[in-house]
């Protein structure tokens, strides 16, 4: 307990994307959209897999969790990097950007770790398709989902934790426009050595071995579809190509960006929008336009809509 009693700042100030006011206008106009169509995409294919029967799948369920993660990934961000633009002086409380730090962490982890039961789900379709009821019944998908929030709570109570115990004295000035773990600890009164060989062995290694988990996996359903029909392998390679792009969008930062806490580049905050904003828009776009039973079911809904609106007015 020693470092909360040596901390002496109260505040950090962030210098953002930019010091250019043409193009912080310009970036508030482009994330503002961003940010609407991740919130409304993502709300809309819950809202559709939710009310539409046929769709109470394992793989449905699982992407109805991908988007409620993806709202969350977005909100914890977004909204203060979009307060920043509108404001000379971009401050956060330490307390705010503590909490900024946990959940991060906690989403990003939850992601990680869905992305990862997503992956083994269409393991399980395609390899092995006569066990796939009984392998991936509904209680066993509650029971995954149970498994990886209480993983990325205990992540995420670690990072903070790491980050907590360190003494702040000043400086208090982060080069981003959010709350993490490598930006914040640099601001540290102390040696931080230990702690960032802590945060490598912790979100590098989870970011890794899950990766490579990933990659593995989808390796062994390619090999496995040329048993597959013509129609089948056209069906699982368009699943799996959407389910890795995502994967990719969101992995390939983070790797990058904890792999390494104790270095910095200036391309670090361009990296940082791709999985702080870019990925949580990718899920709706992807599984939204790629996907011919997702975009039925939400015709469907949209007709039932109209309908009750007529019958009622």
């Amino acid at each position: 307990m020693e470092g909360f009693n040596q901390t002496k700042v109260t505040e950090f100030v962030f210098l953002g994307l930019t010091d250019n006011w043409i193009l912080e206008i310009l970036f508030l106009a482009i994330f503002s959209a961003t940010y609407v169509l991740t919130v409304f995409g993502n709300l809309l294919i819950v809202v559709t897999i939710v009310f539409t029967p046929r769709l109470h799948t394992p793989m449905y369920f699982f992407l109805s969790n991908l988007s409620f993660i993806d709202i969350c990934h977005s909100s914890v961000t977004v909204p203060k990097m979009l307060e920043g633009f509108l404001l000379e002086r971009k401050t956060v409380s330490f307390d705010a950007c503590i909490a900024q730090l946990f959940f991060l962490h906690l989403f990003a982890c939850a992601e990680i770790f869905l992305l990862t039961i997503m992956a083994y789900d269409r393991y399980v379709a395609i390899c092995t398709p006569l066990h796939y009821t009984t392998v991936m019944n509904m209680k066993v998908c509650v029971q995954l989902v149970f498994a990886l929030w209480l993983g990325g709570t205990i992540h995420s109570l670690v990072q903070t934790f790491l980050t907590t115990r360190l003494p702040y004295c000043g400086p208090n000035i982060i080069d981003s426009y959010f709350c993490d773990v490598p930006s914040v600890i640099k601001l540290a009164c102390t040696d931080t050595y230990f702690t960032g060989a802590l945060i490598v062995s912790n979100s590098g290694t989870i970011s890794l071995v899950s990766f490579l988990a990933l990659v593995t996996s989808y390796t062994v359903i390619l090999v496995s579809l040329r048993k597959q029909s013509a129609e089948g392998r056209r069906k699982a390679l368009s699943t799996c190509t959407a389910h890795f792009i995502v994967v990719v969008f969101l992995f390939g930062p983070c790797i990058f960006i904890y792999t390494r806490p104790d270095t910095s580049f200036s391309v670090d905050k361009v990296v940082a929008v791709f999985y702080t904003v870019i990925t949580p828009l990718l899920n709706p776009l992807i599984y939204t336009l790629r996907n011919e039973e997702v975009k039925s079911s939400m015709k469907q809904l949209r007709q039932r809509q109209v309908f009750f609106t007529k019958a009622f007015t």
